[in-house]
């Protein structure tokens, strides 16, 4: 996969290692996830998943619970306000950033195995780099959506690795230490 894609898979698997731990199917998950999403931001997002106002009225009440449909849209309104919540209190930033060191970064190549022997470049091997000063502008293209911009973003990251970074345009994944 593209750099900038396997950065979109890190960032998102950052925001959902940081949400309620205690899965949908569990009472205690799912009336923190009701709880979390008690707000005007909320039920628009409850909305938007296709939950009904009688539905969310009587979550909210503590009156019913949600229906076996429902909890899927209920996960998926959390998260989607998660997401929003960590970019909107620039928490996600600073995390990042942390205090101006960064965050190191391990780059897994692309796996070579099923390429024939005269064309594999088995002497790639993983990368571990601090990378510092750009978790502004890619959580920000992270939010937008900005693919070229993600782009840009990975190619100023590799760039770091001296001559080899091209054999690292395309990768298997990519880890940050968050």
């Amino acid at each position: 996969m593209k750099g900038a894609e396997a950065l979109i898979l890190e960032l998102n698997r950052i925001v959902y290692s940081s949400g309620i731990a205690s899965p949908i199917g569990s009472k205690r998950g799912q009336n923190a996830r009701i709880h979390y999403l008690d707000s005007k931001a909320g039920r628009e997002a409850l909305r938007a998943q296709g939950v009904s106002d009688r539905a969310m009225k009587s979550w909210f009440k503590g009156k019913s619970r949600p229906s076996r449909a429902n909890l899927d849209r209920l996960d998926a309104a959390y998260w989607v306000r998660r997401r929003e919540n960590l970019i909107r209190s620039g928490w996600l930033k600073r995390h990042l950033d942390n205090h101006g060191q960064g965050r190191r970064m391990e780059i897994y190549p692309v796996d070579q195995s099923a390429v024939p022997e005269p064309r594999s470049r088995s002497n790639i091997s993983e990368r571990s780099i601090v990378v510092r000063y750009v978790w502004e502008d890619l959580v920000d293209a992270w939010a937008a959506q900005d693919e070229n911009m993600l782009d840009e973003i990975w190619d100023d990251i590799i760039t770091d690795l001296d001559s080899d970074y091209a054999a690292y345009a395309y990768v298997g994944s990519v880890g940050i230490s968050a």
